[in-house]
């Protein structure tokens, strides 16, 4: 049953509830799960029938109730829903725009509205389609009060600095909107490496990409009121630093950085732990862009929420540090949960 309008607005009444009584420990803001939709899943069902889709079989098991149980169990006070692989878009422009507008409906009303102060939105686009998402954009926003936007990191050929997304970074930067970007098998590298799955390389990979391609096309630079997060640690950022950022002895990293410059941007965007719940990622991301742009992600359901808990308060960091990446950083761009 789809919620209605005034079940959606109404949902909003009141503003989220306060959750300054559980203790630090407990109030983990996660930026980083997914959800489905009753229309999303049927189309998803409809699609596995022709051919695989990424996570399918985790879906069919999913329920709010068992969200719920998995952020308890982390020490998570309020998770951020967006989309993750495959998407809305499966070649028909209608199509993706109504499942795209049922999947924000639907966690509006049945999630952020029926438990409040546990979730928040970023919203679905219906990517490539330009005036389908900047409709989504005014409606997500203004009537659905939205925390933000979830984005792949490429579409068909098209990474998120191509200059056909111009028209949607120019409004969202107008709305200082939070753009959160989730990794996919990008088309130009199907199943390159047999054995490996996508995954394990081709999402890091793409996630590399696409921050590449906001920063060389200046998107960033034309946008510099869009909060960016990137999943996965920024993906395979920390391995190409170098590559892509050129010297970084201690004297470079030590002294201001050039404003506009790759650095800059780098430093400003903000990094999620999803998949990264580790000290050999997490302090060699730190040691690029500061722990102040690390912020706490779990990819639940594909992960195990708690573990991720555990693998990010042992990675070394103090406890001021943790502070900020389990809430306090995220705070930053979703003042709304203070």
């Amino acid at each position: 049953m789809h919620p209605s309008r005034r079940e959606i607005v109404a949902a909003f009444v009141g503003g989220a509830a306060s959750l300054l009584a559980q203790p630090p420990a407990q109030r983990r803001i996660d930026v980083h799960q997914h959800y489905v939709s009753p229309d999303y899943l049927a189309l998803l069902t409809k699609k596995n029938a022709v051919a695989p889709v990424p996570g399918f079989a985790i879906w069919k098991d999913y329920s709010p109730a068992k969200n719920l149980d998995a952020m308890d169990k982390a020490g998570i006070a309020t998770a951020m829903l967006s989309p993750t692989a495959p998407g809305v878009y499966f070649g028909d422009a209608d199509e993706a725009r109504k499942i795209a507008r049922e999947m924000n409906e639907y966690a509006a009303a049945k999630m952020v509205g029926a438990y409040k102060g546990r979730f928040g939105l970023f919203a679905v686009l219906p990517i490539p389609d330009i005036e389908g998402s900047l409709r989504e954009i005014e409606y997500a926003f203004d009537t659905l009060k939205a925390d933000g936007v979830g984005l792949l990191t490429s579409y068909g050929s098209k990474y998120l600095g191509d200059p056909a997304f111009t028209p949607i970074f120019e409004e969202l930067n107008k709305r200082k909107a939070v753009v959160y970007t989730h990794p996919l098998e990008a088309s130009c590298c199907l199943n390159p490496v047999q054995g490996v799955t996508p995954q394990t390389l081709e999402y890091p990979t793409d996630t590399m990409r696409t921050l590449m391609s906001l920063v060389v096309s200046n998107t960033a630079t034309r946008c510099p009121d869009v909060k960016f997060i990137f999943s996965h640690a920024g993906g395979t950022l920390t391995s190409v630093a170098t590559r892509f950022l050129g010297a970084l002895d201690p004297a470079t990293l030590a002294k201001p950085v050039e404003m506009n410059s790759r650095l800059y941007h780098v430093r400003r965007f903000f990094y999620d732990t999803a998949g990264a719940a580790n000290a050999i990622q997490l302090q060699a991301l730190k040691s690029l862009v500061g722990a102040s742009q690390i912020v706490y992600g779990t990819d639940f359901p594909f992960v195990n929420a708690p573990a991720t808990s555990t693998g990010v308060d042992q990675s070394g960091f103090t406890s001021e540090e943790l502070r900020g990446i389990n809430r306090e950083n995220a705070l930053k761009f979703l003042p709304r949960l203070t």
